[in-house]
């Protein structure tokens, strides 16, 4: 799914939201955000080999809405990129050809989900759940445009985490996420993934926030 139709789908997402909370003639909360965290890969050994580590840093944003009836829908966009080495596997065992890589991962993901407690209170859980687009792209030093990959994939995530209200307008949260990608890593009978018995892009990720608005 392209870039344009999943921001058409969000737009159309939010837009429901606020035609639903004009008729019902209640106030909506709304918020921006920014995050950054980190993430550990399920593909452990894959990401071991290529990146040096399972983990990595991941940075995002995104704007959602609080309806009156305490549920919330949030669009977020992140990015992981981080630079590796081409390696092959064989038999478990790792070699490293000596060409520099770069791996991006861009997901962009819809959430829906319940706030618990009062608008007023100043610490608030909250927990949901929703569907993610991810963009997987890998180049080496010396690929040429027709050999770089980039793929795009469908999965699922669940999260919770608390919000701590600073002022009326600002907020800090943590947050803990959980990713499903399946069957985008190791299609290829020779690719790392496919050597690890590892197909899944998802991972856990944990998170601190910025929250700015309501």
């Amino acid at each position: 799914m392209s870039a344009i139709r999943v921001i058409r789908h969000a737009a159309v997402i939010l837009a429901l939201v606020l035609l639903a909370s004009h008729a019902q003639a209640q106030s909506l909360e709304v918020h921006g955000f920014f995050d950054v965290g980190a993430m550990r890969f399920s593909a452990s050994d894959s990401f071991d080999a290529v990146l040096g580590s399972p983990v990595g840093v991941v940075f995002g944003g995104g704007a959602g809405v609080v309806l009156p009836q305490n549920i919330f829908i949030d669009a977020r966009a992140s990015r992981f990129k981080k630079d590796g080495q081409r390696v092959v596997v064989n038999n478990g065992e790792v070699f490293d050809l000596g060409i520099g890589n770069t791996v991006t991962i861009t997901p962009f993901e819809i959430t829906g989900g319940y706030r618990f407690g009062r608008s007023r209170d100043s610490v608030r859980p909250y927990a949901g759940g929703g569907i993610s687009w991810y963009r997987y792209d890998e180049t080496d030093q010396f690929a040429t445009s027709g050999e770089s990959v980039s793929e795009r994939f469908t999965g699922f995530h669940l999260l919770g985490g608390a919000e701590f209200r600073v002022s009326q307008w600002l907020g800090i949260a943590g947050e803990l996420a959980w990713a499903s990608v399946p069957d985008a890593l190791g299609q290829e009978p020779g690719s790392v993934g496919a050597a690890f018995g590892e197909t899944n892009l998802g991972g856990t990720t944990f998170r601190a926030k910025v929250v700015i608005g309501r």
